[in-house]
């Protein structure tokens, strides 16, 4: 297993925005052979932010660099460049990790 998260950065007072944008926009990734499993987890939050992390699982690094490669990412990319940016503190934070156990 191979995991994907990207750390958001979310201004106070517009989550609900935030998570609306997410619940409604397509990601494609139900086209993408590997893909295992999506979730938007919302962290702590102080007076600067709200932390927001997306967390995908991919069968292996190859299929998600494959991913990032397919006409699904392009897509989903199109898409997500449309969004409001108002609510973003910055540009999210790519972490990956390969399961060991």
């Amino acid at each position: 297993m191979f995991l994907a998260m990207n750390r958001f950065r979310i201004a106070p007072g517009r989550e609900e925005d935030f998570i609306a944008h997410w619940r409604n926009r397509n990601s494609y990734l139900d086209e993408v052979p590997g893909f295992v499993s999506f979730n938007l987890l919302r962290g702590a939050t102080s007076d600067e932010y709200t932390l927001f992390a997306s967390h995908s699982v991919w069968e292996s690094e190859q299929v998600f660099i494959d991913w990032t490669k397919s006409e699904a990412f392009r897509k989903a990319r199109m898409q997500a460049g449309r969004s409001p940016r108002d609510f973003y503190l910055g540009p999210p934070q790519l972490e990956v990790f390969e399961s060991v156990l």
